[in-house]
């Protein structure tokens, strides 16, 4: 009985990656769903952590004292230096189009919740993953500052401060519920039952890719040139992020955790700035973000061959 129960969540792990395309594809085939998906995005998310933590357990996110100072560390140069560098490169040139605005909120951000998971479908460990996830939102109030300064106009540092503290609750319970269960209750998983967490990782991120592409069907019709270039732009500072920082931490003594660090790298949670953007962002910030779940759900199958490098 337990095995039965288990077999549609392991037959969806096997062909996790393909479940992430037949969301993308459901995404830009069901407007209507889409719409109706987006309201559920908060529970989606919660789900997807708690499954994450769920899956890697307490010991293996906790990890040593020098596995928490290399997420600081990761943190610190993705979420403060290479964004606020960026918006430097910004003031002195005076572009301030709405894609380099996005540009810089994408560069900002924590890593997405779907990070561990999206590590997991690569074959890797998604602790470390897990840890630059927890420690990137909790200092997303305060790594947000130097960027947003630079660019006033952008967002407001309240809105950025409430929206990241309301994430961080989120993970914090997400994250205590799933730890208890594997104290308590789920203390020694068998290979099944880990494998059958990831089929619902994979399947709980193909629904949530079907709400946050709410904008792409009607950009099809009615700004087709607009949707190519922002899915271009999305493709290469995606991918691009995720290679330089897999060839750079390659090189160091933390390169058992390159791909991890790599995939939290190039695939931000933009979406947690939508509460605190001006009215004249949002609408070609809202498109940018649909595209930008195209090279986020094709990582696992686009980049795997690379990570095997």
């Amino acid at each position: 009985m337990r095995r039965l129960l288990l077999k549609p969540f392991i037959l969806a792990a096997d062909q996790g990656r393909w479940l992430l395309v037949l969301g993308l594809i459901a995404a830009v085939a069901l407007p209507h769903m889409a719409a109706v998906m987006e309201e559920q995005l908060p529970r989606a998310v919660a789900l997807l952590l708690f499954l994450a933590a769920l899956r890697v357990g307490p010991r293996q996110v906790i990890g040593a004292v020098r596995d928490l100072g290399q997420s600081f560390m990761v943190v610190i140069i993705l979420q403060l230096m290479i964004p606020l560098i960026f918006a430097l490169i910004l003031v002195a040139s005076g572009w301030q189009s709405p894609i380099a605005l996005a540009l810089a909120l994408m560069l900002t951000a924590s890593p997405i919740s779907g990070s561990p998971s999206l590590t997991l479908l690569l074959g890797r460990d998604g602790a470390p993953a897990l840890r630059v996830l927890i420690v990137g939102t909790a200092l997303l109030p305060f790594t947000s500052i130097p960027s947003f300064w630079l660019l006033p106009d952008l967002v407001s540092g309240s809105g950025v401060f409430v929206a990241s503290l309301r994430l961080l609750a989120l993970i914090v319970i997400a994250t205590g519920v799933a730890f208890a269960i594997r104290a308590f209750v789920l203390k020694t998983p068998r290979p099944d039952t880990l494998k059958a967490l990831d089929g619902m990782s994979a399947l709980t991120m193909a629904i949530m890719v079907i709400g946050l592409m709410a904008e792409i069907r009607p950009a099809m019709s009615a700004n087709p040139y607009g949707l190519l270039f922002n899915l271009v732009v999305a493709f290469i500072a995606n991918f691009g992020l995720q290679m330089v920082t897999f060839l750079s931490v390659g090189r160091t003594r933390f390169r058992a955790d390159a791909v991890a660090i790599s995939v939290s790298a190039g695939n931000r949670n933009i979406a947690l700035f939508l509460a605190a953007l001006p009215a004249g962002v949002m609408d070609p910030l809202l498109l940018f973000i649909g595209c930008y779940q195209v090279p986020m759900y094709l990582t696992p199958i686009l980049l795997r061959r690379f990570y095997k490098t």
